[in-house]
């Protein structure tokens, strides 16, 4: 499995004002290094939770048909599913038609279920999953998240010039529960 960002986020989750209001800042002198920051913040929590925080388009490459018919989509919540491809042998694509699956968008992480196995497959990166992931726009992202995020860019700022270690313990505990877990 390995996954291909085709469409990466437009914005951020917290924007340069709402960083520089937790932080109490009043000058614009550290603008540019508190955006890079924000954005750095923003990709820990996403690596952190395993999530997709603002809308984002992706390609989920699977080697191999799923044991079950049943693939897992990363990076919750999902939004949609645009196409599902096949690549046989001869390297020669094929577009799933739609009622050949469904989409589980529901579910944490979404899945898709397939009606029936292909034909043959290529050894590798043979399913192309097309999807969209992420909670939406900014307004979307939940509060709980954001804070984490500013905690992150808090963290950051502080330690500017220094080597940083892990989420601190409050981003942790606001991150904790948007976590995904293998059970």
């Amino acid at each position: 499995m390995s996954l291909q960002l085709v469409t990466p986020a437009s914005a951020s989750p917290v924007s340069l004002a709402e960083a520089k209001a937790h932080l109490k800042l009043d000058t614009d002198d550290d603008d540019a290094r508190l955006t890079a920051m924000i954005a750095a913040a923003a990709t820990r929590a996403e690596w952190h939770t395993g999530r997709a925080f603002l809308t984002q388009g992706w390609i989920l490459w699977l080697d191999q048909w799923p044991h079950d018919g049943i693939a897992e989509i990363p990076l919750p919540p999902l939004q949609a599913v645009s196409e599902v491809a096949f690549h046989d042998p001869q390297d020669e694509r094929s577009v799933a038609d739609p009622s050949a699956y469904r989409v589980e968008s529901a579910a944490e992480p979404g899945r898709l279920v397939f009606a029936d196995s292909p034909p043959r497959l290529r050894r590798t990166a043979a399913i192309e999953i097309a999807f969209t992931a992420g909670y939406g726009d900014a307004a979307a992202v939940p509060q709980a998240v954001k804070e984490a995020i500013l905690e992150i860019v808090a963290d950051l700022y502080a330690h500017r010039g220094d080597e940083y270690g892990p989420v601190g313990l409050a981003g942790q505990a606001l991150l904790a529960p948007y976590r995904m877990l293998k059970v």
